[in-house]
């Protein structure tokens, strides 16, 4: 093609359509799809067939008043958290495994409930947060410390078991 050329139609649009976002996807991958009003799903990628060039699309999700419209598409893979984000600010955070799988002409689970004025802006995939990792590296560094204490206390000649209890009080006889 050259300099001048405009490419080629991936899709065609109706007119009150378009397009929310676009991501290659992998046969163990599934695809996510999130709308305004905080409604969500997960659907296998073996529910989407191939589509030529210029094609009209296939129906993922079933808009209605209540769901809104879709706001974000993504693949994932099961290993990752996402971040939900309303217009007014509020985030959450949850295990794309905590999403049901649902089929594609579906309008999905709530994932995030809002005031009736309120809609979600955006959603990221992030890598997942090792909470179960983050507690046991604090109870080693608690006990790692505990034991450096026994260690100072031995080289200073002090154990605060073996320390004897004095009467510090000033008495006059």
């Amino acid at each position: 093609m050259g300099r001048t050329a405009t490419g080629v139609i991936g899709i065609r649009l109706s007119d009150d359509d378009e397009v929310v976002g676009m991501s290659v996807i992998e046969e163990s991958n599934d695809v996510l799809v999130v709308t305004e009003n905080g409604f969500g799903k997960r659907t296998s990628e073996a529910e989407y067939r191939l589509q030529s060039r210029g094609g009209k699309g296939i129906l993922t999700s079933k808009v209605t008043e209540k769901t809104g419209a879709v706001v974000a598409v993504d693949t994932i893979e099961g290993d990752e958290d996402l971040m939900i984000i309303t217009e007014g600010g509020i985030i959450i955070r949850m295990d794309v495994n905590d999403i049901s799988t649902l089929g594609r002409n579906t309008q999905g689970v709530t994932l995030i409930r809002m005031a009736e004025d309120e809609h979600v802006a955006t959603v990221a995939k992030v890598e997942k947060e090792d909470e179960e990792l983050d507690g046991e590296e604090e109870l080693e560094s608690t006990d790692e410390s505990e034991t450096n204490n026994e260690i100072v206390d031995e080289v200073e000649g002090t154990n605060d078991s073996e320390t004897p209890d004095t009467d510090t009080t000033d008495t006059e006889e």
